[in-house]
């Protein structure tokens, strides 16, 4: 079996079933008042501090930070149990009991955070969508409907439907292909930019060594001029394609990595991340 990727959704065996069934399912009520009460301690600390996105006030379309917040105070609270809801959920992670953020397509509609209690999906974030839904949802994983991404295909066409993008191969900025192989624009929700760049997705195109990646530069469309000039205003020089076929430059670039086995490179990794963040300040 493949070790999980980052925030991959964990099977739920036979032992962690138990484990839910034993220390939470009796507690659903319980469990939804907690991350209710947790989640308003979220949107005290967030609100305020994050801008509208695409033009809609928070919580819209933060259900990323929502959640990577939750899991962080949940984190610091555990160890000092002081609730019967408390101990509960710490006994289930001291007994084995998975407990993790995970990420994935939804119902295969759209993206969509979440956290992993054994085999229970607890949602903080759910109205980040739908403003009328409630915060909060809890299911079992196997009835929430959120399924890992695939691929790299699996990815394309959810940001197409959820976001509306119009998709493009990377051909502009060669040495992040093999990592971020595909250009996004969705306008009035995405500017110009690379995708992906969160840590599922860097996974998944290490995962095959880069095949996926390199395919899509191959077969994919070249960005517009306009799209094309808006992500290379942002990106520093040394970062941009410089021989005349930057679609080969981009495929070789896959080649090399595969050959070096930058795949397995964890330094390779995060200096290409930081390299991204760099074509995204200017």
């Amino acid at each position: 079996m493949l070790p999980l990727l980052p925030q991959q959704i964990a099977p739920a065996d036979a032992r962690q079933q138990a484990l839910t069934e034993t220390h939470l399912t009796g507690r659903i009520n319980e469990l939804t008042g907690y991350f209710l009460a947790l989640r308003a301690d979220v949107d005290r600390k967030l609100a305020a501090k994050l801008p509208p996105a695409t033009g809609k006030p928070y919580p819209y379309g933060r259900c990323e930070e929502i959640t990577r917040e939750a899991f962080a105070l949940l984190t610091q609270r555990l160890p000092q149990a002081q609730t019967a809801t408390d101990l509960a959920l710490r006994d289930f992670a001291a007994n084995g009991g998975i407990v993790r953020t995970v990420w994935g397509v939804l119902r295969e509609q759209y993206f969509q955070n979440a956290l992993q209690f054994g085999s229970l999906y607890v949602d903080v974030a759910n109205d980040t969508v739908d403003l009328a839904k409630p915060k909060v949802e809890i299911l079992p994983m196997a009835d929430s409907g959120l399924l890992d991404v695939r691929d790299l295909a699996h990815f394309r066409q959810t940001a197409q439907s959820y976001w509306g993008a119009a998709l493009y191969a990377n051909h502009l900025l060669p040495s992040l292909a093999p990592l971020l192989p595909i250009v996004s624009v969705s306008p009035g929700r995405l500017k110009p930019g690379l995708q992906s760049a969160c840590d599922y997705m860097i996974a998944l195109m290490c995962r095959d060594e880069f095949r996926q990646a390199e395919a899509w530069l191959e077969s994919g469309p070249p960005p517009p001029a306009d799209i094309a000039r808006a992500v290379l205003s942002k990106a520093p020089a040394d970062l941009h394609a410089w021989t005349a076929d930057p679609r080969q430059e981009a495929i070789t670039a896959c080649r090399r990595a595969r050959s070096a086995g930058c795949h397995t490179d964890s330094q390779w990794r995060d200096a290409r991340v930081l390299d991204y963040l760099r074509a995204r300040r200017q």
